[in-house]
C-alpha cells in the first residue's frame, strides 16, 4: 500500500506533464490554424488595395464614363471598360448555359447510368481535359474550331434565322469564324471537367439508403436524381459551377485566339469582341504612359470586383435555398 501511495506523486506529475504538452500543442495548432485565415484575408485585402491605388489615375480622370463608355483608344488616350465589361459576361454566361447542363447530366450518367466498368475509364477522360493547357484550347479553337463554324456552322444558322425579327440580329453578320460564340464554346469546354467532376463527387456522397428508398417505391432514375440526389446536393452542385464560372471569368489565353479583339459591343455572337482578361494580356506589355497602364489595371479591378459580386450572389441563392428548405 506505501508503495502505492509512494507513486501517486510521479503519476499525476507524468499526467500534469502530458496534459501541458497537449495543451501547447493545441495552442500552437490554434495560432498557426488562425494565422493562416487572416493571412488569406491580408492577401485578398492587399490585392484589392493594390488594384485600387494602381487604377485611381484612370478612375479619377475618366469618372464614371470608364464604365460606360466603349471607346478604347491609346492614340488618344480615351478609354472605356464597357466593351471588355460586355464580352467578359456574355462569354462567360452562354459557356455557363452550356456546360452546366452538359456537366449534370455526364455525371448522372456516371454514378447511376454507366456500366461499372466504364465508369472509371469515362471519369478519367473528362477529369484529364481540366489537365490540358489552356493555350491548347487556345491553339485548337484558332486553327480547328473556327474554320469549322466559320464554312458550315455560321453560314447555316445565319440563313436558317434571315428574316426572324430578334434572332437575325443575334445570329447576323459575316461568318467570321472567331468571335463571341466560338470563345464560349471554347470556355465551355474548358469548365466542363470542373463542373462534371464535382458534380460527380458529391452525388456519390448521397447515402445509397435514400435512393434505395425511392426504387423501392417505383421511383424512375430520373424521378430519384429529380427528387432525392439533386436536390441533397445542391450546395455541391453550385460550388461546381460557381468554380467553373470564375474560370471562365478569368479564363485569358484560349479566349484571346478566338474572340478576335476587337473593342466594340455588337448584338451579334458572330462578332469579334473582347474580354478583360484578353485586354489586359493583348496590351499591357505595349502600354505607354500612366493612364493607358492604369486603365489595364482598372480593368483588372472591375474583373475583381465582379468575381466578387457574383459569388457573394450565388452564396446569398444557397443561404435563401437553405432558409426554404428548412421552413
Amino acid at each position: 500500500m506505501s508503495a502505492v501511495q509512494e507513486a501517486l506523486p510521479a503519476i499525476r506529475g507524468s499526467r500534469d506533464a502530458t496534459v501541458r504538452r497537449f495543451a501547447l500543442t493545441d495552442a500552437i495548432f490554434h495560432g498557426m490554424t488562425r494565422a493562416a485565415a487572416i493571412l488569406v484575408l491580408v492577401l485578398l485585402g492587399g490585392v484589392a488595395i493594390s488594384l485600387f491605388a494602381g487604377s485611381w489615375q484612370a478612375l479619377s480622370t475618366f469618372g464614371f464614363s470608364f464604365l460606360t463608355s466603349e471607346s478604347w483608344n491609346p492614340v488618344t488616350e480615351k478609354f472605356g471598360a464597357l466593351a471588355p465589361i460586355y464580352g467578359t459576361i456574355i462569354t462567360s454566361a452562354i459557356a455557363i448555359l452550356i456546360a452546366v447542363p452538359l456537366g449534370i447530366g455526364i455525371a448522372i450518367f456516371l454514378t447511376e447510368l454507366c456500366p461499372r466498368p466504364l465508369r472509371r475509364p469515362i471519369g478519367m477522360a473528362v477529369e484529364l481535359l481540366a489537365g490540358i493547357p489552356s493555350i491548347i484550347y487556345g491553339i485548337w479553337g484558332l486553327f480547328v474550331l473556327a474554320p469549322f463554324l466559320q464554312t458550315t456552322v455560321q453560314p447555316f444558322i445565319i440563313s436558317a434565322f434571315h428574316g426572324i425579327p430578334g434572332l437575325n440580329s443575334l445570329f447576323a453578320g459575316p461568318p467570321y469564324g472567331i468571335g463571341l460564340l466560338t470563345s464560349s464554346l471554347i470556355l465551355a469546354i474548358m469548365v466542363l471537367p470542373f463542373i462534371t467532376s464535382i458534380t460527380k463527387d458529391v452525388f456519390d456522397t448521397v447515402p445509397p439508403v435514400l435512393k434505395e428508398s425511392a426504387y423501392g417505391i417505383g421511383c424512375t432514375t430520373w424521378e430519384v436524381t429529380r427528387r432525392v440526389v439533386i436536390p441533397y446536393t445542391r450546395i455541391g452542385i453550385m460550388g461546381g459551377v460557381m468554380l467553373g464560372l470564375g474560370r471562365a471569368l478569368g479564363e485569358t489565353m484560349a479566349v484571346t485566339f478566338v474572340i478576335g479583339n476587337a473593342h466594340r459591343i455588337s448584338t451579334s455572337l458572330f462578332a469579334p469582341a473582347t474580354t478583360i482578361s484578353a485586354t489586359i494580356a493583348n496590351e499591357f506589355t505595349e502600354a505607354v504612359g500612366d493612364l493607358y497602364t492604369s486603365s489595364l489595371v482598372a480593368l483588372g479591378l472591375i474583373l475583381f470586383v465582379i468575381t466578387f459580386l457574383i459569388l457573394a450572389i450565388a452564396r446569398y441563392m444557397l443561404m435563401r435555398i437553405d432558409a426554404r428548405t428548412g421552413a
